[in-house]
């Protein structure tokens, strides 16, 4: 069961079963608001891959609505309210509204940059959302570095015969996530994968695929582009 931190109180509190109504409270369209944006999306994704049915709320301008776009942040429904239970995903400037509240540390760091849109997603992901990010220079290229090896390497298991998941990589990918959006523990889980040449490609293959569903990095964008 996902268990998040309810920022009004400091508490655990888990997810009951049920319809859940993932609603992002943002205004502007700086870098903090995508990060808020982009920790709903998650968290929709997460509750997803617990069975958990979704509605994300939210009601972007139409520049931030731009850059979610670009981020491949899924576009969320206008507010409907009494329908599920809400989750709140506020910025820190935000009042925290009745029912439980996810906060989001501030992110900074510029609007465009030549640095590809998945690269700024893994950025904002590498860090705990109630940690402040920068989106400096040095973060953007080590994210951008990273996301290269990665495709490549996805690319390369791809063509090796598909194994399972090894349960103990599935249960710490979950007890990750499900352990209050734990997100940078869950890229800590991809890089022993990666560095253990003792599982078969195909099984790192199938530990990626996975766990992309909770990150949205596009992982698989480069299978059969290699010659």
């Amino acid at each position: 069961m996902l268990r998040i931190i309810d920022a009004r109180n400091g508490e655990p509190t888990g997810v009951r079963p049920g319809l859940v109504r993932v609603h992002a409270h943002v205004t502007g369209a700086d870098t903090a608001a995508l990060r808020v944006l982009l920790m709903a999306d998650v968290l929709a994704r997460a509750l997803e891959l617990g069975g958990t049915p979704v509605v994300t709320v939210a009601a972007p301008s139409d520049a931030l609505r731009e850059r979610a776009d670009a981020l491949g942040i899924r576009p969320a429904e206008p507010d409907a309210p009494g329908l599920g239970r809400a989750l709140h995903v506020v910025g820190a400037e935000h009042t925290a509204p009745d029912g439980v509240c996810i906060e989001v540390a501030p992110a900074t760091g510029p609007a465009d940059t030549a640095v590809s849109p998945s690269a700024v997603r893994l950025a904002l992901l590498a860090r705990p959302r109630r940690d402040p990010v920068d989106l400096d220079p040095a973060a953007l290229t080590a994210a951008h570095d990273t996301l290269g090896r990665w495709r490549g390497a996805v690319a390369d298991w791809a063509v090796h015969p598909s194994r399972p998941i090894p349960e103990q990589v599935r249960q710490e990918l979950r007890a990750a996530w499900e352990n209050d959006l734990d997100v940078p523990a869950v890229l800590e889980v991809l890089g022993r994968v990666e560095d253990d040449d003792d599982l078969p490609a195909g099984a790192r293959f199938e530990t990626y695929a996975y766990a992309d569903r909770l990150l949205g990095l596009d992982l698989a964008r480069e299978i059969g582009a290699r010659a």
